[in-house]
């Protein structure tokens, strides 16, 4: 497994595969292209095994000065390999080397599997809320 690196230029076959596993983990949904424009300090994480996009992190600074960590998934033909904390540890060496002192996520109860790799990451529950499409969403912060 190799993990790849970019800052908001993302080429595009690797965009694709980001395409490829937002469908499989997110019900068919796709991920818009203009959500990844005017993000400041973008980074994607990339999983790759390969040369196939196994799984992805994608954050980026919020005006707080905090780094969120946005959106992610792995493919389900490679879950359970641990891809998920990969990408989630190199995107907070990156933090770390770009001075962030927090990283902010965001996730969902029915993402179960998600909210244990953020528990188990150092993740703290700061705080709930329901969005505008009436979800509830658990808060979580890390220190780094």
């Amino acid at each position: 497994m190799e993990i790849q690196l970019f800052q908001q230029e993302i080429p595009k076959s690797i965009l694709d595969g980001i395409q490829q596993v937002h469908r499989a983990v997110f019900d068919g949904a796709i991920l818009k292209g203009e959500k990844l424009e005017q993000k400041l300090n973008l980074l994607a994480v990339i999983a790759l095994e390969e040369g196939i996009v196994a799984g992805f992190k994608l954050g980026y600074e919020q005006p707080d000065g905090v780094f969120y960590s946005w959106l992610g998934g792995v493919h389900p033909q490679f879950q359970q390999r641990g891809v998920a904390m990969k990408c989630m540890t190199a995107q907070h060496e990156w933090c770390k080397k770009h001075g962030y002192s927090r990283v902010r996520t965001y996730g969902r109860n029915e993402k179960k599997a998600m909210l244990i790799v953020n528990l188990k990451a150092g993740f703290e529950i700061i705080s709930t809320f329901t969005d505008a499409k009436g979800r509830h969403k658990i808060v979580f912060e890390k220190a780094l």
